[in-house]
C-alpha cells in the first residue's frame, strides 16, 4: 500500500483559484521608440506605405534591428494595428529581394 504524505496547512485556508495568484506576464512586446515612430510614419522620413488598402510596408526595430515588415493590418477601436499576416525581413534580406526583383517580375509578366 502506497504511503500518504502529509500536507502542509497553509494561513489561508481559501480553494479560490487563480484569482488569488499573480496574473500572468502579458506577451505584448515592448515598443522602442523606432517602432512608435514607424506607427506614427516617422522612421526614416516617410511611411508607412499602403500596397493596398490594410496592407502595408513599415520600418520597425525587433531586438535593436531594423525589420522591412509588410503585412496585412486591421482596424480596431478606431487604430490600425498589425495582423498576424505577413512578413518582417531583415536589412540584408530586403537587399537581396530589391536584386532579384527585375528577374520575379520578368518571371511573374511570362
Amino acid at each position: 500500500m502506497p504511503k500518504i504524505k502529509k500536507q502542509k496547512s497553509t494561513s489561508s485556508e481559501s480553494d479560490s483559484g487563480p484569482e488569488d495568484r499573480n496574473p500572468p506576464a502579458s506577451k505584448k512586446a515592448k515598443e522602442t521608440p523606432a517602432a512608435e515612430g514607424a506607427k506614427k510614419g516617422a522612421a526614416g522620413g516617410s511611411g508607412p506605405w499602403v500596397l493596398e488598402k490594410l496592407r502595408q510596408v513599415r520600418i520597425n526595430e525587433f531586438r535593436g534591428r531594423k525589420m522591412v515588415d509588410i503585412r496585412e493590418h486591421y482596424e480596431k477601436n478606431g487604430e490600425i494595428m498589425p495582423g498576424k499576416k505577413g512578413i518582417s525581413l531583415s536589412i540584408q534580406q530586403w537587399k537581396k529581394l530589391l536584386e532579384m526583383a527585375d528577374e520575379i517580375t520578368r518571371a511573374v509578366e511570362n
